[in-house]
């Protein structure tokens, strides 16, 4: 492939709800480009872009593919990104390299959640929308029904640019109105035709160009005059409008058979913002300082690496965007995460799992740099002499834990190291291992996330593990007072053994033990004090309920005795923790649970049923109400940690994905009897199998 200015680069990433058709879409753009000499099918295994082997196992894409092509003079990087609401990571990164996100959903859909996702997301970049509404000439599929749904959500900003021009119920030809012709289909190649006098087509029509004379002054009153325009003013107007953002173009196109794809390529190509109109970026220097980074191949080097991939074959894969400069095997790079200067090896272009090499990365392009090991998704390689820092990926927070147990024992220092290099592909999937547990905790996205990731760590590692419920990190306490002994004596031929000490074991507010003496008369002298008070903070981390560690506890050691010979620090050590023992089952010990501060944002329709999910998950409501979008409400609730293992399953399923939560612990309170009988019963069960 030549080498391309930014002002001739087009980088999109291709985004929606699961199911509609992206990848589908993404392989016909590839055919018709002749980047790909056959129409691959995801159902069959044979797409280009679903090209890992989950993917074909699973028949969807798990993880965005990259596809650069020529088309019209212009390169085309293009991120095919998943749908589905658990790889969400991949939209985040594929969104921080574009600067157009082209939004795919499919005729006869209503406006679902991923629509409204990936608008809402593509908005919050500052990157410019297309709509491509595929499967138009699929049974029973309506182009017309998902455009006025579309409508009805986003309104005038809604351009129809592309439209199915249909007899009965199949579509006869494609009317474009930039280039006001039609063109009729067999496969991918158009033939032009005549653009048919249909009353729905005229009043699209009249639609368009009322869209691209509203971005223009002069255009305005052209149109108000009943004068025609150009196909210049046409283009010109069109891509001001999307400039300024007031409006948002609608193709159709038939990704299966490729019909519609090459009006969609030229849509564009002659809209779409280049890399150069948008690869400019406010980044901070070293010292914190603003830093304004122009998308010019002259400056000096600034590129964010924006996705990693770990390859079985060929090692790690760094995606990069540069935004200024070049990036060559010999360019100075320094890692401002690290603060190591990177050697920079083989640069290649993708298409989906094919490699072309490339010599540089210029300003405004995407490419690939080969066994990077120390480079992260989010770091930023700069010039060392003029340093920048970009502004990173954020990964989005993890939201379904599980406890990990390998099948195979002593397997789990093996299953950690390919987990972490799970997480350097996917920043969104947490692992780490709880002390109070001691489980090996994985966190994702979803139900789906994890699964795969299973699948990932047994098909590259070759390690087996099975999922559970994570256990909850539960406490003791007490809550009266009560004094003990602990008299430990021991005579086995000359020096024995000798402590004795008498202890008041009180409530009070700490998050372990807090250890104090009344001792008066040297009972216990004052050498054996610190011996007493380890014993009791080795004991206190295993309560006499359910072996969790005990918080709340105030130790008062009064008075003992001792033996001038045979008393030692052992012994008094040993004696608090039989006192320990003795004292705290007297002391009225409960368990307590871990409550955390739940908010849960969802469709102001689904409140009711979501705070009827949290009150039956012993949830105490705090407060509800509005949020900026009119039509999502927050509420905030405590929750028992121990209740929410399945809450993002459930809130996914009643809202549809519309909602999303944030789930902090907050503090540990007194667990219900029921509760706490439950944990101890849990406990001694244990127990029990392990003797």
């Amino acid at each position: 492939m030549k080498p391309y200015s930014a002002e001739n680069i087009k980088n999109i990433a291709v985004i929606g709800h699961g199911g509609k058709g992206k990848t589908t879409l993404c392989e016909a753009m590839l055919y018709t480009a002749g980047a790909t000499d056959r129409l691959g099918v995801v159902a069959s295994g044979t797409a280009v872009l679903d090209y890992d082997d989950e993917e074909k196992k699973r028949g969807c894409s798990v993880s965005s593919a990259l596809a650069a092509f020529e088309w019209d003079n212009t390169k085309l990087n293009i991120i095919d990104v998943p749908g589905l609401f658990d790889f969400e990571n991949s939209q985040t990164e594929a969104l921080r390299a574009v600067e157009t996100a082209l939004i795919v959903t499919s005729a006869g859909s209503e406006v679902d959640v991923g629509t409204e996702k990936a608008v809402k997301a593509a908005g919050k970049n500052g990157l410019k929308r297309v709509f491509a509404i595929t499967k138009t000439d699929s049974d029973h599929r309506n182009f017309y029904k998902t455009y006025e749904a579309l409508k009805g959500r986003w309104g005038s900003t809604l351009c129809p640019t592309v439209v199915p021009y249909m007899e009965g119920n199949l579509v006869k030809s494609y009317v474009n109105f930039i280039t006001d012709s039609a063109y009729e289909y067999n496969g991918c190649k158009s033939t032009k035709t005549a653009i048919p006098d249909d009353p729905i087509i005229n009043e699209l029509h009249e639609a368009f160009m009322e869209s691209v004379a509203s971005a223009d002054e002069a255009l305005m009153e052209k149109y108000f005059s009943g004068e025609k325009f150009t196909q210049e003013e046409i283009i010109q107007g069109f891509c001001a409008g999307i400039e300024e953002g007031l409006l948002i173009p609608v193709l159709a196109v038939a990704g299966a058979t490729g019909a519609g794809v090459d009006q969609l390529l030229n849509g564009l190509v002659w809209t779409a913002p280049s890399a150069k109109s948008g690869a400019s970026e406010i980044a901070s220097t070293p010292d914190g300082d603003a830093a304004e980074i122009e998308c010019d191949a002259n400056g000096a080097l600034a590129a964010i690496c924006f996705k990693t991939v770990s390859d079985a074959f060929i090692g790690k894969l760094s995606f990069v965007k540069v935004v200024r400069g070049r990036l060559a095997s010999d360019t100075p790079v320094l890692n401002m995460r690290t603060g190591e200067n990177e050697k920079i090896g083989k640069i290649v272009t993708l298409i989906g799992g094919k490699q072309e090499e490339m010599k540089e990365i210029t300003a405004g392009d995407i490419g690939v740099l080969t066994k990077l090991s120390s480079l992260k998704t989010g770091d930023t390689l700069s010039s060392p002499k003029e340093q920048v820092i970009l502004e990173p990926v954020a990964a989005p927070k993890p939201c379904l834990s599980m406890a990990v147990k390998v099948r195979k024992k002593g397997e789990e220092d093996k299953a950690a190291q390919g987990l972490y290099k799970l997480i350097e592909e996917d920043p969104s999937i947490s692992y780490v291992t709880n002390k109070e547990t001691r489980e090996q905790v994985l966190s994702g996205m979803g139900e789906m996330h994890l699964d795969v990731i299973v699948s990932k760590l047994k098909n590259r590692f070759g390690i087996d593990v099975d999922l559970t419920v994570p256990k909850v990190a539960y406490r003791e306490t007490i809550r009266s007072t009560a004094k003990a002994q602990g008299k430990y004596k021991k005579q086995s031929g000359g020096h024995g053994q000798f402590g004795d000490v008498w202890v008041r074991f009180e409530p009070c507010v700490s998050d372990g033990l807090e250890f104090t003496e009344e001792v008066v008369g040297g009972a216990v002298p004052k050498n054996f004090f610190p011996a007493v008070e380890k014993g009791l903070t080795e004991s206190v981390r295993e309560g006499v309920l359910a072996g969790y560690p005990m918080v709340g506890v105030r130790a008062v050691l009064y008075d003992g005795s001792y033996h001038p010979v045979d008393s030692s620090e052992m012994a008094f050590k040993t004696a608090a923790s039989m006192a320990y023992k003795a004292g705290i089952p007297q002391a009225n010990p409960v368990i307590l649970e871990p409550i955390g501060t739940l908010k849960v944002l969802m469709p102001d329709d689904k409140l009711g049923t979501v705070m009827g999910d949290v009150t039956k998950r012993r949830g105490r409501v705090l407060g509800m109400g509005p949020t900026d979008d009119p039509k999502i409400q927050e509420l905030t609730a405590e929750v028992p940690m121990a209740e929410m293992s399945n809450f993002s399953t459930v809130l996914r399923s009643v809202t549809a994905g519309r909602g999303s939560f944030t789930f902090d612990f907050t503090r540990y309170e007194e667990a219900p009897k029921m509760v706490a009988d439950k944990v101890i019963a849990d406990y001694q069960a244990r127990k029990k199998d392990e003797e």
